[in-house]
């Protein structure tokens, strides 16, 4: 095996990007501190074309430094927009038929591993502050809620590490919509 050089992985430039299929995901950060994060959602949503990241209350946003230096210019390729309520961004979703799936953990969750959308049915995915998770008022809005199954003494995840987990598990119900 013989690691391949950078010119010889084909991928698409930003302007294809926008152009080319998405599939039917949409992410929703619930006040993300870190800006850190907020750049790994980008270059996790650019990957897998995710079709636009809403940043909602005190989620940072691009131009950053910060974002930036995570994201590595995905921020050019992957739609977003900034909002100050995630209630009103997740009440709109709602009413253009997306599926809202709160990411945390919750008294009646749906295991990852059991997570399947089996009308293709548009999902948005909402992660919250690293600290305090989604908040209590977004997730009533939510149709579901998603809980990444756990073993260890630690009771959370990284919010960007929890980010691609999800993403890329929902991801593999969805790669036939891309061309």
């Amino acid at each position: 095996m013989r690691k391949l050089k950078i010119f010889e992985i084909e991928r698409i430039d930003a302007d294809a990007f926008r152009q080319a299929d998405k599939i039917p995901v949409v992410l929703v950060l619930d006040n993300i501190r870190s800006a850190h994060n907020v750049g790994s959602f980008f270059r996790t949503s650019d990957a897998f074309r995710v079709a636009h990241i809403y940043l909602c209350g005190i989620t940072a946003q691009p131009p950053s430094n910060e974002i930036r230096k995570t994201a590595l210019g995905a921020t050019e390729s992957v739609e977003w927009s900034y909002h100050e309520s995630t209630q009103d961004v997740v009440e709109s979703l709602k009413q253009k038929g997306f599926t809202m799936a709160g990411i945390e953990q919750v008294d009646n969750p749906v295991m990852l591993e059991d997570y399947k959308n089996e009308n293709n049915q548009p999902i948005a995915l909402v992660f919250g502050n690293e600290v305090k998770g989604v908040q209590q008022s977004v997730l009533d809005q939510c149709d579901i809620a998603i809980e990444i199954p756990q073993y260890g003494t630690k009771h959370s995840l990284n919010v960007s590490v929890s980010g691609g987990i999800v993403i890329w598990e929902v991801f593999k119900q969805f790669r036939n919509v891309l061309s």
